[in-house]
């Protein structure tokens, strides 16, 4: 196998994804225990860690507590920070530039919200040729008045395992 260097990307695990009222995402304490383990593990295995924060209008507007990064996985002197105006990770970014600079090749992904941010950016690392792990059990979305959150994390795990990327349990990712 060619050796692949790794990253460790989290996406949107922000302030706004904890404050909506009435809202609360799938669960969300035991998504953030999974992302926090692995955060911790992917640093001290020295792998990069690149956050994703989405900046636009409203809650996500740049500034505000609500566009913070969770104080949970507050970001480390050194630790890239890419902000994005969509759901696109590599749109209008400079992550893949970001990537290409550090020889990484291999993305193992977790975050906020399955069916936009998670999915789009896992399709696009797809389409651009990387080899990507979603950690099935770190990534969460809200109901949607049509699906539980469950229900679509569920179904987006089937739609890209396999195919998109590789879908492994937290318990299972080594960095």
């Amino acid at each position: 196998m060619v050796n692949q260097r790794t990253a460790f990307i989290l996406i949107d695990v922000q302030e706004a994804m904890f404050s909506y009222p009435g809202m609360k995402l799938h669960d969300e304490e035991g998504v953030m225990e999974r992302i926090v383990s692995l955060l911790d593990r992917a640093r001290r295995s020295s792998t990069p860690v690149i956050f994703i924060q989405h900046t636009e209008d409203q809650e996500f507007t740049k500034g505000l507590p609500t566009w913070q990064i969770s104080s949970r996985v507050t970001p480390l002197p050194g630790e890239t920070i890419i902000e994005k105006p969509t759901w696109d990770a590599f749109h209008l970014t400079g992550l893949r530039e970001e990537l290409e600079r550090e020889g990484i090749t291999h993305l193992v992904f977790a975050g906020m919200q399955t069916e936009y941010c998670v999915d789009t950016t896992c399709r696009r690392a797809y389409s651009l040729g990387y080899s990507s792990v979603l950690v099935e059990d770190a990534h969460s979305t809200f109901d949607n008045g049509q699906l539980t959150g469950e229900e679509i994390i569920r179904h987006h795990n089937a739609v890209l395992g396999g195919r998109v990327v590789t879908l492994k349990p937290a318990g299972e990712i080594t960095f």
